[in-house]
């Protein structure tokens, strides 16, 4: 039986402890150095450069610049090649990511009036261009497609581009394309990786340079984000998933197993543990495994097993559910699952969670494929300082305020003294007498 790892909480010193939070993406130094040439050669080649890095590295050996976008054609053959059933699912899906997301949206403006007549406000907009990024390397995501582009048209983007590998046909596929129109996004470019993000950051002949990215990738991907965070906005850090598995005595390991393999199965350099305070749990955990990889298809019975036997998977046995929890925030997992009868009990001690599912019929699954709540999340800790995806990522804010001369004097006189002493002259001088001499022509 494969060996899954297995580790007790208290045996564990600081560092060994702080050594299980450790990330796939944790050391980019590797991808650093070899994503640098992508980068370097979108900037300088364009359409080329993604025509070439397409059949190399997705082995598209039909793509041309001419097929770099989504034809009108393609979108029509996808919507023949998707079944009804699935079509339903996605628009259901759908549905639900939108009614949550419109409950996101602010006011286009707000004032107070802060003094008698002084007021200020904020003010939202759209941002004006967007790149989503849709990762196909490890399957085909539909799901990031939606949780992606519905908040951008929610929140009134004008420019929205999905950008996604195309397959060895040169084809994107085809529940991707169907999301996103039904989503309401019409531009998709097939290119990934880091030369995705080039494309993004810089534009080409075909493709419109971007203000933003948002979607979660493979280390490369994140890698990119990094080396041109100071051209493109990286958006929140989205590498590979990530999962803590919190059961209580409350539960079946079998249940809490089963909840365990749904990140871990994305990749082997995903990352997933199962944190309880119950020897039963774990041992009806490791039980139960090997009946659940019997009904899995072999691919993700082998990502999940890496990640299940290596260092950033497996069973953690903590000796209370209070400490568990403190693991739990030590780590600032991605997503969390709750696993108990009683999962409010918990809630309150978690502080460090992108996402929190509560109970036994709100698995994983459920949070990724439509409950409504956005499932492209922070990972390798981004949890201790960035929320889920959501309509804020797509928006600006603006400061307004606005002056009445009946307020004008006490706040130049505020402003004056400030101004002075801090050694700023044009400050002064702008709430000072030769103001005053111009408003009164």
């Amino acid at each position: 039986m494969t060996k899954v790892n297995v580790q007790k909480l208290k045996d564990l010193s600081a560092a060994q402890r702080f050594a299980l939070t450790a990330r796939s993406e944790a050391d980019l130094a590797g991808y650093l150095v070899k994503t640098q040439p992508i980068i370097d050669a979108v900037r300088q080649e364009g359409d080329a450069a993604l025509v070439r890095l397409g059949r190399e590295l997705d082995k598209a050996t039909s793509l041309t610049a001419a097929t770099l976008k989504v034809s009108e054609a393609e979108f029509e053959e996808a919507f023949k090649l998707v079944d009804a059933e699935l079509s339903d699912a996605i628009r259901y899906a759908i549905d639900n990511i939108r009614s949550f997301h419109e409950e996101q949206l602010p006011e286009p403006m707000w004032l107070k009036e802060i003094r008698p007549g002084a007021f200020a406000g904020d003010r939202y907009l759209p941002i004006n261009s967007v790149a989503l990024y849709v990762p196909r390397g490890k399957g085909s995501f539909p799901s990031v497609t939606m949780m992606t582009s519905v908040p951008g048209v929610v929140a009134g983007v004008p420019n929205l581009a999905i950008f996604t590998p195309p397959g060895p046909d040169g084809k994107v596929d085809a529940a991707t394309l169907v999301a996103a129109r039904i989503a309401g996004v019409n531009t998709i470019y097939k290119v990934g990786g880091a030369q995705a993000v080039a494309a993004a950051a810089f534009g080409t002949e075909t493709i419109r340079k971007a203000q933003k990215i948002l979607g979660p990738g493979s280390p490369w991907v994140v890698a990119a984000k990094r080396l041109l965070a100071g051209v493109i906005d990286p958006g929140l850090p989205a590498g590979p998933s990530e999962a803590i598995i919190l059961a209580d005595d409350t539960v079946h390991g079998g249940l809490a197993a089963l909840d365990l393999l749904i990140e871990a199965e994305h990749g082997s350099d995903s990352s997933a543990w199962l944190v309880t305070d119950s020897p039963r749990v774990v041992d009806e955990s490791l039980a139960a495994l090997p009946e659940h990889w019997n009904k899995m298809t072999e691919q993700r019975v082998q990502f999940s097993r890496a990640v299940l036997t290596g260092k950033s998977g497996g069973i953690i046995l903590a000796q209370s559910m209070a400490d568990a929890c403190a693991f739990v925030n030590e780590y600032a997992p991605e997503h969390l699952e709750i696993l108990s009868t009683r999962p409010f009990e918990y809630l309150g001690d978690i502080t460090e969670a992108a996402e929190v599912l509560l109970g036994t019929h709100t698995p994983v699954s459920i949070g990724n494929f439509g409950l409504g709540p956005n499932a492209v999340l922070p990972t390798s800790k981004g949890a201790n300082t960035h929320g889920p995806l959501s309509v804020s990522d797509f928006i600006r804010r603006s400061s307004v305020g606005y002056v009445t001369a009946k307020a004008y004097p006490q706040m130049a006189s505020v402003a004056h003294r400030l101004g002075t002493y801090e050694g700023f002259s044009s400050h002064v001088n702008a709430v000072s007498e030769l103001r005053d001499r111009y408003l009164k022509g």
